[in-house]
């Protein structure tokens, strides 16, 4: 499966054209899987301004599989990952995105994303992630 992170989302949303919202918008008619987790789910609605808006894109993202990330086992892998980048200089500006790309890492998923806090995972820590 290939999990479409929260800035795609936003960018397909808004009608931004770049090539990660090409491949989103193309792959409807191939075979391949995607889906997202909790937390993009939290990240994409959290950033809507009104009711209408939220509904409509709620609906829409829950016609995909969501995958849940809580639990304790993948919080302490992700924390050892993010230490682990850190020891290399490199800084994940949030939490959450290191919960996504360590919960892709354990479960063998590929990203989609448009957010360079990813680089390092897919660089040091066998991130899969799908350049258009």
């Amino acid at each position: 499966m290939v999990i479409v992170e929260t800035t795609v989302w936003v960018d397909h949303f808004n009608d931004v054209a770049n090539s990660q919202t090409e491949w989103l918008r193309d792959i409807g008619h191939s075979e391949i899987e995607i889906g997202l987790t909790d937390l993009i789910l939290c990240e994409v609605l959290q950033g809507l301004r009104d009711d209408f808006r939220f509904a409509q894109v709620k609906r829409d993202l829950l016609r995909l599989p969501v995958l849940s990330t809580s639990g304790v086992e993948l919080a302490v892998v992700a924390a050892r990952n993010y230490i682990a980048l850190r020891r290399r200089g490199i800084t994940v500006r949030k939490t959450i995105d290191g919960l996504i790309a360590t919960f892709c890492i354990e479960g063998g998923h590929d990203l989609l994303h448009n957010d360079r806090d990813y680089d390092g995972y897919e660089r040091h820590l066998g991130l899969k992630v799908i350049h258009p």
